[in-house]
């Protein structure tokens, strides 16, 4: 079945089938659900006899219910999936009961059975290309209602945030790259540990993949990398991928620049680092900034200072920097202080002491706008699934959830959530009408 069969009203009815070929000639992507498309290249691994739902309808209700509050577990999603009208069943292909003649939803057990048995990366590379074709237009953006009234607190910050800390001008495109241990779950191969890209602007997920633990992030972030198109972007990792194997990966093949926290992993590189960078802050007023941040019940001054630098400190190296973060309360005052140094391939004419100010500070976005946002709206570290690959396959649709309602432009996850609880509005958010 092709994907734009899914969406295409049925061919017998004419005046349905005149409307949709009225949409299609004034909006081709309006023929299909991007979504949908792309799930359908995620292999059906079960066995062909007696197999009676396709995957397609179970990843498609999957994808449509965790967009929605309170679909946090398989049994929620299914419970969410048992409502669908038999007209989107219909038009998502669901198998038909020959003596009653309803389209039927698969049951909870053939919920948990599929998702515990599924291709993770291709199930990962069909929601991150979805995510990928939204950002480059090859699909139409997700339009999600907001609630009639003033805008909540969060949408207030982040339309005021621009305003009161504008970016400096020339950022390059970046991403951070982080890895997350799924607290609650276990498989029989031992605790699920996921490595993912994230956005710093838009906060959606560039990739993910699975590695056996954390001691294995180090290659499992190579991986991931290397199946992303990141050419020409700025790619932030902490000090456990400061590497000079990562480091020449990102400069040669990727075509990408990279920024990296130097500590006791690279002993000699850190040093270094320290020794070019010292002394008091009236010997670097032409190379550094300050930053001054104030919210979420306290203050931070950031000042940062940089140095050139050469392959002899770190492959690719362009530049060293030192970081200093001062926190207190809203009181201003200083109540602790903390002194990172790091290395970026970016020369001085790309990236000035304010450009690595901002992407240093871009790449919390992993932590606060993925990691957070999983654990505390998502209740991820509650779940407790321990079959297969449904952890890790509730962990990416969790994933296209946050990255669908940033690409909506909404800044507050769980009250996006509270906006979905029709099902027609659900569905329309992937083109499902």
């Amino acid at each position: 079945m092709s994907s734009s069969s899914l969406i295409r009203p049925c061919v017998g009815q004419l005046a349905n089938l005149a409307l949709w070929e009225a949409e299609l000639a004034a909006d081709p992507l309006a023929a299909e659900s991007a979504l949908v498309s792309r799930l359908s290249a995620v292999p059906d691994r079960r066995a062909r006899c007696g197999l009676r739902h396709p995957l397609l309808v179970i990843l498609a209700l999957t994808a449509c219910a965790t967009l929605t509050v309170g679909s946090d577990s398989v049994a929620a999603i299914w419970q969410w999936a048992a409502r669908t009208s038999q007209e989107k069943l219909e038009r998502l292909g669901a198998r038909r009961d020959a003596f009653t003649g309803r389209f039927i939803v698969p049951s909870e057990r053939t919920f948990r059975r599929v998702l515990a048995d599924l291709d993770g990366d291709a199930l990962d590379a069909a929601t991150c290309g979805y995510v990928t074709d939204v950002t480059r237009g090859a699909a139409l953006e997700p339009q999600i209602p907001a609630t009639p009234g003033p805008l909540e607190r969060e949408e207030r910050r982040a339309r005021a945030r621009p305003l009161t800390h504008p970016a400096p001008d020339g950022l390059m495109p970046a991403a951070a790259v982080d890895g997350k241990a799924l607290c609650g779950a276990r498989t029989e191969t031992g605790r699920v540990f996921l490595v993912g890209a994230i956005s710093h602007a838009s906060g959606a997920v560039l990739g993910q993949c699975q590695v056996p633990d954390k001691r294995g992030e180090g290659p499992a972030a190579r991986a991931l990398l290397s199946g992303l198109d990141v050419s020409g972007m700025v790619l932030t990792l902490d000090a456990l991928h400061t590497t000079k194997t990562t480091a020449r990966l990102i400069t040669g093949e990727l075509d990408a620049y990279y920024v990296l926290i130097l500590k006791g992993n690279q002993p000699l590189a850190h040093a270094a680092a320290q020794a070019l960078l010292a002394g008091p802050d009236t010997d670097w007023t032409d190379t550094s900034t300050t930053d001054d941040d104030r919210g979420h019940g306290r203050t931070e001054r950031r000042t940062i200072r940089t140095a050139p630098a050469g392959d002899s400190l770190f492959p690719g190296a362009r530049q060293a920097f030192r970081l200093r973060r001062d926190t207190g309360g809203l009181d201003g005052t200083r109540t602790s202080k903390e002194i990172v140094h790091g290395v970026t391939s970016l020369p001085a004419d790309l990236a000035g002491p304010a450009h690595l100010n901002h992407y240093e500070r871009g790449h919390w976005a992993v932590e606060n706008r993925l990691h957070w946002v999983r654990d505390v709206t998502f209740r991820e570290d509650s779940s407790q699934l321990r079959t297969g690959t449904a952890p890790r396959a509730l962990a990416t649709f969790r994933n296209l959830a946050i990255s669908t309602i940033r690409l909506a432009g909404r800044a507050n996850i769980a009250h996006a959530r509270r906006d979905l609880l029709d099902h027609d509005t659900t569905f329309a958010v992937y083109g499902i009408r």
